[in-house]
């Protein structure tokens, strides 16, 4: 195990965010600074890691990047893996949504496919779901998780250049708008990644869950 002096503070250690996708880093900061959460980053730090996605589901997958990450650094670190579940697509992209037919499409790439094998389909049959499992572990292998999802409709064409991934085709209907439409604070307020993190931030202050961090 490497030690990371300058993610030492006289308020404690930081949580470390499990990932090495800088949008997803982003948006996990700027969601977390604002609850009382101190973070930092594999960056910030001086960690490069890859963990291998081998899990059968969202929260087995964030599992295995927290503890390779907190493992690793000596640090309590929390991970997301998330993803877009289709309804018509007998679940997928889902688990696979970040690799979605294999590893030479970008995410425009991607989303297109998906509106490409929703061809014909319409209405509420194009019925969809991002789905956020986050997990929390410490050093000691400790461990808290919560998840976080939002319903929405597969639009027919993207819309939007804010976010990233699959934002610009997912279609909030109570906004009338795509994730990829958006501002951050109107997402982070709806989004699965925000209800999960403010679900790990409500649990985090309960007295006997807190104690995962001492």
């Amino acid at each position: 195990m490497r030690n990371y002096p300058e993610s030492a503070s006289e308020s404690g250690q930081p949580i470390l965010i499990a990932s090495n996708n800088p949008h997803k880093t982003q948006e996990l900061r700027r969601i977390l600074d604002p609850l009382g959460l101190r973070v930092t980053t594999p960056e910030q730090i001086g960690l490069i890691l890859q963990v291998e996605e081998t899990g059968a589901s969202f929260q087995e997958n964030a599992r295995l990047k927290a503890s390779a990450f907190s493992s690793a650094s000596g640090l309590v670190s929390v991970a997301d893996d998330s993803g877009l579940v289709i309804d018509a697509l007998g679940g997928e992209p889902g688990i696979y949504s970040a690799r979605y037919s294999g590893p030479g499409l970008d995410d425009a790439g991607r989303y297109r496919l998906v509106l490409d094998r929703l061809r014909g389909v319409r209405g509420s049959a194009r019925s969809a779901r991002f789905v956020s499992a986050i997990v929390l572990v410490t050093p000691q292998g400790k461990e808290l998780s919560v998840e976080g999802s939002v319903e929405g409709i597969i639009a027919e064409a993207p819309r939007g250049r804010l976010g990233f991934g699959y934002d610009p085709i997912f279609y909030f209907p109570s906004a009338g708008k795509t994730f990829g439409e958006m501002s951050d604070a109107e997402k982070d307020a709806v989004s699965h990644r925000g209800t999960a993190l403010r679900r790990l931030a409500a649990a985090l202050s309960d007295a006997s869950a807190a104690s995962i961090l001492r």
